[in-house]
């Protein structure tokens, strides 16, 4: 997860790839320690070892910082001696943080301790430490954009497969809305998930996945999307007294679902 005062810090930063490691490259970013590290890691190089061969093969490695964690949960972060202050970095079990050009030098150790005691799941410790380096005053420029990226401990997956890819380009609240399409997001892996069902016949399993969608977002958040596919699963089940509420939920917010349900 990235934060900055940079546009689309996200397309640089963040790099991931399931069953292998995720790292962060930042100050005077080179992308290429992404796919390279990534690339090490994935041939069982750990994450200290990876990070030394970049950095020693980096003619310019002092205006670098990175962060690196791989799938045995070995961490690493390097600061270069050119970083605009205040720069530096804190490690901890299964976690790598830091920041450059801040307000303050408080800021990697507050990451740090807001990660180790946030509650939830992966994506929601990892924003608890963004909004804790925020709350220590952040990026001494401002607030511009913010990313996140979560992948699965199973090597196996296909490379799309990411649990989290979430990026706010442009914003002046930035971690604000990285959090509204955390919760975007979670609503509609359940919706994928009920596809998947619907796919494979499952349909009870459909309706399941669909109203956990419909209960994550308020209706007018979506046009009424979510809505609509649980109460066409519903109907398909011959469900339609439960379905017919949702279906008035989406027609009142655009009527082009009912044409849709003519198709």
């Amino acid at each position: 997860a990235v934060q900055s005062h940079w546009f689309s810090v996200g397309g640089t930063v963040a790099w991931a790839k399931a069953g292998v490691g995720a790292i962060a490259t930042q100050s005077f970013i080179n992308p290429a320690y992404g796919p390279r590290a990534l690339a090490l890691m994935r041939t069982g190089v750990s994450a200290p070892l990876a990070m030394r061969a970049l950095i020693a093969a980096d003619a310019d490695s002092a205006v670098r910082q990175l962060g690196m964690i791989d799938a045995a949960g070995r961490v690493a972060s390097f600061t270069g001696q050119r970083d605009i202050p205040e720069a530096g970095s804190h490690v901890g079990r299964w976690y790598a943080a830091q920041a450059n050009i801040m307000a303050r030098n408080t800021v990697w150790g507050a990451m740090g301790r807001a990660f180790e005691a946030a509650p939830g799941d992966l994506a929601e410790r990892l924003l608890a430490a963004l909004d804790a380096a925020q709350r220590e005053g952040g990026d001494i420029r401002g607030m511009q954009s913010a990313a996140l990226i979560v992948v699965s401990g199973d090597r196996s997956l296909p490379p799309w497969d990411r649990i989290f890819d979430l990026r706010v380009d442009d914003s002046r609240a930035p971690l604000v809305e990285l959090r509204r399409l955390l919760r975007v997001a979670r609503a509609y892996r359940h919706a994928t998930a009920g596809d998947n069902y619907v796919t494979q016949n499952q349909i009870d399993s459909a309706v399941a996945s669909y109203a956990a969608a419909d209960a994550l977002l308020p209706d007018s958040a979506v046009n009424g999307e979510l809505a609509y596919w649980l109460a066409v699963t519903l109907a398909d089940r011959g469900r339609v007294s439960e379905a017919m509420p949702l279906f008035r939920r989406a027609f009142s917010q655009d009527t082009s679902w009912a044409t849709l349900l003519w198709r």
